[in-house]
């Protein structure tokens, strides 16, 4: 089902009201701040007393390309909390790559990361890039040296601060070449007691994003191709990283949508721009770009692309990266968290807070 291009420019002006790079602020800075240093990669998560917490991974400089032996690359995962609604989070728990080592699998690299609260607790689903795996047969001479391969792993506790403690255990991961690679897995909760597990997929030879999804009870397999890559600036790659519904107020009172945040890129890698031509930022891998699609009636396979032509997220600092948006909906509004392309070349990671009052008359 298609919306109404008034209703899409509705959306439109939500999608860049809650992403609001101005607005932004700092709440998890990097550990550096230079290129390849940043934090995020995450989400926000509300508790029943109202304290939020959000969940990322700090990343160093290092280059996959060439193996992570060239950096430390996700060296940490870290929950922050903060009990003045999001005025100062604070460092409760973490874990560095030994602590997520799953059996003779070493950790290389710290990927992305996706919390959610369970009937039995909290849940913590971690990507992370595994030695002594392996490519499948003939593929072999593929896998770089120094590199491994993304997988997602799942954690289970009684609470947040008790999911140190708890065992990792496998949750999906892949061995056909196309889809090979795992990571980077954010949630989406359209009834209660379940969740749909999204996820990054790359191929053997890592020449794309793509998004894929599961039932959080891995009941009947992953689906790979409902959301194809675009036909222009995010051709490279169509990362997902949050799915939000719509409010059903104003223009959207008898309309069911949802909102897809994805990030896009031209290129996996920088490429150089033809100097007579128009200059522009083009995404590439590590510096995506932010873009917005929709779907109504909860039919997922009938994802809409808004920003058809152009990205719609910028930073209006260094390369405009603008990616992993996430957005957390609560009873007083909308907190938004993204990583922020600086200047510097950091990312740290920002938020910004929409009242229920802008919601409203933005969909009025």
């Amino acid at each position: 089902m298609s919306l109404s291009n008034n209703l899409i420019g509705k959306l439109t002006k939500l999608g860049l009201a809650l992403v609001n790079q101005q607005a932004a602020k700092v709440i998890v800075p990097p550990q550096e701040n230079s290129t390849g240093f940043w934090f995020g990669g995450g989400n926000m998560i509300e508790s029943i007393d109202g304290d939020l917490f959000v969940v990322g991974r700090y990343r160093n400089f290092g280059d996959s390309r060439t193996g992570i032996g060239a950096g430390a690359r996700g060296l940490e995962l870290a929950i922050f909390k903060s009990e003045d609604r999001g005025e100062l989070f604070e460092k409760v728990v973490s874990w560095s790559k030994s602590d997520l080592d799953v059996k003779d699998s070493p950790v290389l690299s710290i990927e992305g990361t996706a919390m959610r609260w369970s009937d039995e607790g909290v849940e913590l689903y971690v990507s992370t890039e595994k030695d002594n795996v392996g490519y499948p047969a003939g593929f072999e001479s593929f896998l770089k040296p120094g590199t491994g391969v993304w997988s997602i792993d799942r954690l289970t506790a009684k609470e947040v601060g008790k999911l140190k403690q708890s065992k990792v255990e496998p949750f999906w991961s892949e061995d056909e070449p196309n889809n090979l690679h795992i990571k980077d897995p954010f949630l989406y909760e359209s009834q209660p007691g379940g969740a749909t597990v999204f996820f990054c997929t790359h191929p053997f030879s890592w020449s794309s994003s793509n998004t894929g999804f599961i039932d959080d009870q891995r009941q009947e397999g992953a689906v790979y191709d409902f959301f194809s890559r675009g036909p222009s600036w995010d051709v490279a790659m169509t990362r997902g990283t949050c799915l939000v519904d719509v409010p059903m107020v104003g223009a959207f009172e008898e309309t069911d949508a949802t909102l897809v945040f994805y990030d896009g890129g031209e290129c996996v890698r920088d490429l150089q721009q033809h100097q007579t031509a128009v200059t522009r930022p083009r995404g590439y891998s590590c510096e995506e770009l932010g873009g917005l699609a929709y779907f109504a009636d909860g039919d997922l396979s009938a994802i809409q692309r808004i920003s058809k032509f152009a990205p719609m997220f910028l930073s209006p600092f260094g390369t405009g990266c603008s990616r992993y948006v996430d957005v957390l909906t609560t009873t007083e509004g909308m907190f938004a968290t993204w990583q922020q392309g600086q200047e510097d070349g950091s990312q740290p990671l920002v938020m910004n807070f929409l009242a229920n009052s802008e919601i409203e008359e933005i969909l009025s």
